[in-house]
């Protein structure tokens, strides 16, 4: 029953989107961090949204970098990774205005990117700091009904939190930290994760893209 309301939302909401394949532009950041980690990640990940919400998808990733015009052509955008971001000056602005003109960024921790994230985060919003993102909010029901951010990876330990930036009271920005949904949304022998954490991954992936889609 549940699916079948998401469905039905999204067939209200996305009438003109849906005319073209869902991409997940995948930010080619500078800084020496690893930006291209987790393709097969990205190619299951919207393989899982086009069969279980059944809008037309792309099958791979979408690399973009943040001053290119191809930018505002791809509004659901995707940064994961183990090392150093770092934004130009360029870059942040770009990123600013996309966001504020409806665009939506999913960041995922891939261990490692942590400060650095949060670091050039507030040079692209000085003045709307990343806050924790309660269980209660509506991404966490987007599509399935969960009770909170999957922990995927151990990593050090530390409970999975998402944080968020807020535009005139939508989520604009999703920040996963000690979960590692990508980690997730590998081939179960990747990592070897429990089959039980991997479906909660792919829950909560699908959950963040519909919730880009559908506010």
């Amino acid at each position: 029953m549940l699916i079948a309301l998401a469905v039905g939302v999204l067939g209200g909401c996305l009438t003109a989107a849906a005319q073209q394949p869902f991409a997940i532009g995948q930010v080619h950041y500078g800084g020496g961090g690893d930006w291209y980690s987790s393709r097969t990640s990205i190619a299951n990940w919207l393989r899982e949204i086009g069969e279980r919400v059944r809008i037309p998808v792309e099958k791979e990733a979408r690399p973009v970098r943040l001053a290119d015009r191809e930018l505002y052509q791809t509004p659901f955008l995707y940064i994961n990774g183990h090392g150093n971001i770092r934004f130009t000056d360029a870059e942040a602005e770009a990123l600013r205005r996309h966001i504020l003109a409806g665009g939506f960024l999913f960041v995922n921790d891939d261990y490692g990117l942590d400060a650095s994230f949060r670091r050039e985060i507030a040079r692209v919003f000085p003045r709307r700091p990343l806050q924790p993102i309660p269980a209660s909010h509506p991404i966490y029901r987007a599509f399935y009904s969960l009770p909170g951010l999957p922990k995927v990876h151990e990593h050090d330990g530390d409970p999975a939190q998402g944080y968020g930036v807020f535009v005139d009271g939508r989520l604009a920005v999703f920040y996963a930290w000690s979960s590692d949904i990508g980690d997730g949304l590998e081939a179960g022998d990747v990592h070897n994760d429990p089959p039980e954490i991997r479906e909660y991954a792919v829950q909560m992936a699908v959950n963040i893209a519909v919730y880009a889609l559908t506010r």
